[in-house]
């Protein structure tokens, strides 16, 4: 069994703080290619892009995995004394919006990041990740739109939130090349998904009044739906 230290490494678990305003980008972004950041090939992997596929409709699916892509360009440039596996980062970014299909957004009640990060904990254990890496998942998901900036992170959190704050309203943009956003749109397209995240969003809060979603208020969704930086790309199927 390993030991705690090798799990927080491992899985992600290094506190760093929420705070995204206390990082910066420590260079100048350099073009990081979808061939040459290949997938996880592990068994919980593969029945998690299985499952993402099956249940996920296809602009969320693409979402999750520009996500991916734009999360290990970050990390890999930026930070690269963070810790985590490429196998917990693509889970986590193929869990992060579960909670919003439709079935989720109707016939339950709790906010989608809470609840898609219940999902991802049970599905991951019945597909055999191990309990400290499904947990590091269902913390990130459930936090990813999480609003304090006081306090402390685990590195994954922090950067599905950085890399869903890239792809929703062009935040952070400093951290990743333009000719990664073009190779990545090119093999995930965005298939209008400023319309659509914003609109989900609006119906969960209309579902919902009391949902997470609206600690960020109608301005969120707003920024989605008028994300400058992906605009060009929004049309691309």
């Amino acid at each position: 069994m390993s030991t705690r230290a090798a799990q927080v490494e491992e899985y992600g678990w290094g506190a760093v703080p929420i705070n995204p305003k206390e990082f910066a980008p420590t260079k100048a972004p350099a073009p990081q290619l979808v061939k040459d950041t290949p997938l996880p090939d592990t068994q919980v992997a593969k029945a998690a892009l299985e499952y993402a596929k099956a249940e996920l409709p296809a602009h969320t699916f693409n979402h999750s995995m520009r996500v991916f892509y734009y999360g290990l360009a970050i990390a890999r440039q930026h930070f690269p004394a963070w810790k985590f596996s490429d196998e917990t980062w693509l889970l986590t970014c193929l869990f992060h919006d579960i909670g919003t299909i439709d079935k989720y957004t109707r016939d339950v009640f709790m906010s989608f990041d809470i609840y898609g990060g219940v999902v991802a904990l049970n599905v991951l254990k019945e597909q055999g990740a191990p309990s400290p890496q499904a947990e590091s998942v269902a913390e990130a998901i459930m936090r990813h739109q999480d609003s304090v900036r006081v306090g402390t992170i685990h590195t994954v959190g922090l950067l599905i939130q950085l890399a869903t704050q890239f792809d929703n309203i062009g935040a952070h943009k400093g951290y990743v090349h333009p000719d990664t956003v073009k190779d990545v749109t090119g093999h995930y397209p965005r298939r209008q998904w400023s319309k659509c995240f914003s609109s989900k969003l609006r119906e969960e809060i209309g579902l919902k009044p009391w949902c997470h979603t609206t600690a960020e208020g109608e301005s969120f969704p707003h920024d989605i739906e008028h994300n400058a930086l992906m605009e060009p790309y929004d049309g691309l199927f």
